[in-house]
């Protein structure tokens, strides 16, 4: 064998082990089926025949949750879908701890879901579902990370609840509407009532005052076109005519009379 074809195929078998990860991923090195470490990103050398690769997107993945129907604290049945965001820490871990490990999160999503909604009622729910996010998010997170796995963000994207329930939230949410509205009803005639007996004790204190609103009255009634004039007559002038009258009453009766007998 000449000289060479040994240099040739040293160069080829050199060639054969050149490797190249993305920025964004790792290899995973086996030895004979041992690991031997990670390599990457960039222009990696592995021995050919001998050494096999494995490569690790290190990118954060998007995983939507398929709609899961679940039973809440309350007995009600619910389907509930929700979207996870994870990435791998440790590509070694993830690959050698896990068999797959997309696989394997997306399963430990789905039922820690079901079992969150279990431990919860329905208004906790529908209102309280960032409290719920967290507790998903520190559930899923802790089992995941001997994977070297990292939960960033898990978001429920909607809850569907049945019909019935809906016309029965329908008509409580009616029955809190119509009571706010009766109680702000009875707040405002109480404050009214507060206000009426303010003015009729400082009209009480100034009669001036009682007959500056009668005239008010009566000018505002005059701008109405209405076909009835009412003409209030201040109480002084009603307690004068009584008076005249009294007066008049008590003359004797040949007072003031006018003689008709002629003149001799």
């Amino acid at each position: 064998m000449s000289f060479l074809t040994i240099v040739l195929l040293v160069v080829v078998f050199l060639l054969l082990g050149l490797r190249i990860a993305q920025e964004y991923e790792r290899a995973i090195v086996f030895r004979l089926g041992r690991f031997t470490g990670t390599r990457g990103p960039g222009l990696y050398w592995i021995i050919p025949f001998i050494e096999r690769r494995v490569t690790i997107d290190m990118r954060t993945k998007t995983v939507d949750l398929e709609q899961q129907e679940t039973i809440t604290k309350d007995s009600v049945t619910i389907k509930v879908n929700a979207v996870l965001w994870f990435r791998v820490l440790d590509p070694a871990a993830a690959i050698i701890k896990v068999a797959n490990y997309n696989q394997a999160v997306y399963q430990l999503a789905v039922t820690a879901l079901r079992n969150i909604i279990g431990q919860h009622q329905l208004d906790e729910v529908l209102r309280g579902r960032q409290q719920i996010n967290a507790s998903l998010l520190q559930l899923v997170d802790a089992a995941t990370e001997p994977w070297g796995v990292k939960i960033e963000l898990v978001e429920i994207k909607d809850v569907e609840i049945p019909e019935s329930m809906q016309r029965a939230m329908a008509r409580e949410a009616e029955a809190v509407r119509e009571k706010r509205a009766r109680i702000i009803k009875a707040e405002a005639e109480l404050e009214a009532s507060i206000k009426l007996t303010q003015g009729a004790q400082q009209m009480e204190n100034s009669p001036m005052a009682l007959e500056l609103r009668r005239m008010q009255m009566i000018s505002e009634i005059g701008i109405d076109n209405s076909t009835t004039t009412v003409v209030l007559i201040p109480s002084e002038f009603s307690h004068a005519a009584k008076g005249l009258a009294t007066m008049a009453g008590a003359m004797p009766s040949g007072a003031g009379a006018v003689s008709n007998t002629p003149h001799q």
